[in-house]
């Protein structure tokens, strides 16, 4: 389960989380304000930011799938493995017909940022492992 330190999930008090291997901490918050809509992630000084539907978009398409799904995390630019929430996040077929990521150059990473968030909401179960990290859905949330 990721550890939650403190936040209501606002600009002003952002939640305080950990990318699925528990290594490196982040902040993140939700700007419905900002055109789209956006979850802002923090880590360290870079800004990062991924369409707030996201969160809906992505639990949708987890229960969908129905059991685990590798997270495939990588930078934009890197090639991802197929099949994983990071490729779908990217794919032309997904809700947004793209991208997720809204900063150009910082459009990738979207699951080792937004997979701890669903888990936060409830909406997943996230592996919390050094590497190849898998989600799955939480049936009734979201």
């Amino acid at each position: 389960m990721n550890m939650i330190t403190y936040g209501s999930g606002q600009k002003d008090d952002p939640w305080l989380l950990k990318t699925p291997p528990l290594s490196s901490e982040f902040s993140v918050w939700r700007d419905a304000e900002a055109a789209p809509p956006a979850l802002v992630v923090q880590v360290g000084t870079t800004v990062l930011s991924y369409r707030l539907n996201a969160i809906e978009d992505a639990h949708k398409m987890l229960l969908a799938h129905g059991d685990w799904i590798e997270l495939g995390n990588a930078d934009e630019g890197k090639p991802v493995k197929p099949g994983t929430l990071e490729a779908w996040a990217r794919d032309a077929t997904n809700p947004v017909g793209g991208y997720y990521g809204l900063r150009k150059g910082y459009r990738g990473r979207f699951a080792n940022y937004v997979a701890p968030v669903l888990e936060l909401l409830g909406l997943a179960e996230l592996e919390h492992n050094a590497r190849n990290n898998r989600i799955r859905a939480i049936e009734g949330r979201g």
